[in-house]
């Protein structure tokens, strides 16, 4: 874990200090503490961090109003800290870009592996194309990566396996992790139905916590990006009683 470098922000000292012990045994060796949301923003901008533990109490602004900010200026995984229980509440969490929560009172090592597991999902795409940028921009003009790179192609947009990129009628799309980890998986098997348990395992892993809403936050903010109208999606649609599937459009015959 030498490579990887983490983010905590929490403004209860004993809470960083228990995490960041926990950490260090567990090899993480690069971990930098905050204790606000304004800090936080400081310090993504200045280093890159391959996953963020964020408190939602915090003072000044608080988690959950920092969070669209850091999205602006990095990828990586967010993990709530949350003493708030209710479904709203985690579902605003994921609205504004996190990406998985820890409810307090919480057991050190649940969250160790919950960044664990953010982190398999995120680093390999990460790592495969660290210049990714984050902004979307149009790149009509740029040439696309080597034709035997993995491309998956349907129509309106690509998933550019190897760069780790999701694009949009020649956009590129900020994507956050587990959220181009879900559609990547769904390209991979078009024209399949998968259940919403089936999507958390292959995608979350069998020793994440299985929650549904995680996954119906998750499939909404895909449809954001690739659909046309995401309140009347046509490629990623809901099978009624059965569950989600990612329609291959038909291939225009070639005149």
């Amino acid at each position: 874990m030498n490579h990887v470098s983490l983010l905590l922000v929490d403004d209860e000292q004993a809470i960083l200090h228990m995490l960041r012990t926990v950490l260090l045994k567990e090899q993480f060796i690069d971990i930098d503490t905050v204790t606000t949301g304004e800090a936080a923003l400081e310090a993504c901008k200045s280093k890159t961090y391959h996953c963020i533990v964020l408190d939602i109490m915090l003072p000044g602004k608080s988690g959950l109003e920092i969070c669209p900010f850091l999205r602006e200026v990095t990828d990586a995984p967010i993990l709530f800290l949350t003493a708030k229980t209710t479904d709203y509440d985690k579902l605003t969490g994921f609205a504004v870009g996190g990406d998985d929560y820890v409810v307090k009172p919480f057991n050190p090592l649940e969250v160790v592996a919950r960044i664990k597991s953010l982190l398999k999902r995120y680093l390999p795409s990460k790592l495969a194309n660290p210049s990714n940028t984050l902004n979307t921009k149009n790149d009509a003009s740029a040439s696309y990566p080597n034709p035997q790179e993995d491309i998956y192609d349907f129509g309106r947009f690509q998933v550019l396996e190897q760069a780790g990129e999701l694009r949009v009628e020649g956009m590129t799309v900020t994507c956050p992790a587990l959220v181009y980890q879900l559609l990547l998986f769904f390209c991979k098997h078009p024209n399949r139905i998968f259940t919403k348990s089936e999507l958390y395992e292959r995608v979350w892993g069998s020793e994440a916590i299985s929650d549904d809403n995680t996954v119906m936050v998750h499939i909404h903010r895909i449809r954001e990006r690739i659909e046309a109208d995401p309140s009347t999606p046509e490629l990623l649609v809901n099978v009624r009683g059965l569950g989600y599937k990612l329609i291959k459009p038909e291939q225009v015959p070639q005149s």
